[in-house]
């Protein structure tokens, strides 16, 4: 059995009437760059966030890079990060201008840890963007809390956790602004790259607007720059968008089906939720110190995994002027080497789940590592 990392054409064909209509209709108006099927797109992700504005814009990277720049972030100031994520969200906070501050993260939740961002304040900070990581929301009643203390904005760096709740309110919707990507393999993916932005802030939703769109069209206000979402994403983005609540509860039962037939295997640690947090599954992130040779077995047996992320930031060569050591980061430094991402996706089926699961306690059987029940050592739907 081959077991893809994520399945885009599985999704493809569930849709593949209303996608192929839609992306017709942007070829008849030749609607290439924006259009009314972005406009629609704005709309309609505001409404289902609940916030005044969305932005849309070329990639989820830009819309960290605008939000900040509408910010009015400066040369030289700090902005607090986490230490285990994607570089697009320390990148910009360079690219923009500022000082990359980075935070060790949760152990538990793999998103920045509150405890620790008090003390990276200094009288150059000026901001904190969280990363809601894999799909779980990160602790923002802690970060706000900081934030209005010390007069700081936040960013949420929403990328991989649409529709992800934190205390039953949708994230995305607690800081000065929000920034999600539209990746093809996100939750919520196009056919390319796009994003957003949002806010509830009118002044800031006008800036970062003028800003994307070289200044203002026709009478160019500010020097800006090029970032607009095309019109074919806009299309696939609104006939997946009535989906993604049934794609979301997808995702969270293979979550926990996964969680079922882990449980006591080696020393895997399956994905803890934290009180008051509904996680999204954006990636099914598992731990183990047995990681590589694992993952080693698994592509051995047809099953795709990835690791997300091999390194914690301060440790690539990107990163190697600030001089970090391993001891300032002691969670994000020791789950590098752990995690291991399975596949998970919507269409998944109930036969490739118990296939992956099988394979981990196979490995695990083989190593002496773990004594389980004969019928979790052979699955019954686990065969070659």
């Amino acid at each position: 059995m081959k077991i893809p990392f994520v399945d885009l054409h599985a999704q493809y064909l569930s849709i593949k009437p209303e996608i192929d209509a839609a992306m017709a209709e942007v070829i008849a108006q030749s609607a290439y760059i924006r259009g009314p099927q972005v406009d629609v797109f704005e709309q309609a992700w505001a409404k289902t966030l609940g916030v005044k504005h969305c932005v849309s814009c070329a990639n989820g990277t830009d819309a960290i890079y605008i939000a900040m720049r509408g910010l009015g972030i400066k040369p030289g100031d700090e902005v607090i990060t986490t230490a285990h994520s994607w570089i697009s969200t320390s990148e910009t906070i360079t690219q923009a201008g500022g000082r990359v501050v980075f935070c060790d993260t949760d152990n538990e939740t793999f998103t920045i840890n509150p405890a620790h961002v008090e003390a990276k304040i200094t009288p150059r900070t000026v901001g904190i963007i969280p990363v809601h990581l894999y799909g779980q929301p990160a602790d923002m009643d802690a970060i706000m809390a900081i934030a209005q203390k010390h007069k700081l904005w936040v960013i949420e760096d929403c990328a991989q956790a649409h529709l992800a709740r934190f205390k039953g309110r949708l994230i995305g919707t607690f800081g000065n602004a929000a920034s999600f990507s539209f990746y093809p393999g996100k939750n919520l993916g196009a056919y390319g790259d796009a994003g957003c932005a949002t806010t509830n802030d009118d002044h800031l939703a006008d800036w970062m607007t003028t800003f994307a769109r070289h200044g203002g069209k026709g009478e160019h206000v500010m020097e800006g720059i090029n970032s607009r979402m095309d019109g074919l994403q806009g299309a696939v983005l609104n006939i997946k968008l009535p989906h993604l609540a049934a794609w979301t509860q997808a995702r969270q039962r293979v979550a926990a089906r996964y969680n079922e037939l882990l449980k006591g295997i080696g020393d895997i640690v399956t994905p803890k939720v934290a009180p008051g947090r509904d996680h999204v599954y954006h990636l099914y992130v598992i731990r183990t110190e047995k990681r590589d040779a694992l993952k080693k077995h698994l592509a051995e047996a047809g099953i795709a995994t990835v690791l997300n992320y091999p390194k914690a930031l301060p440790f690539y060569p990107a990163y190697a002027y600030l001089g970090h050591k391993p001891d300032d980061f002691p969670v994000a430094h020791a789950n590098q080497s752990r995690i291991l991402s399975l596949p998970i996706f919507p269409e998944i089926s109930e036969e490739m789940i118990s296939y992956v699961a099988g394979k981990n306690t196979e490995f695990f059987s083989r190593e002496g590592a773990s004594k389980v029940p004969a019928e979790r050592a052979n699955p019954v739907a686990v065969q070659a």
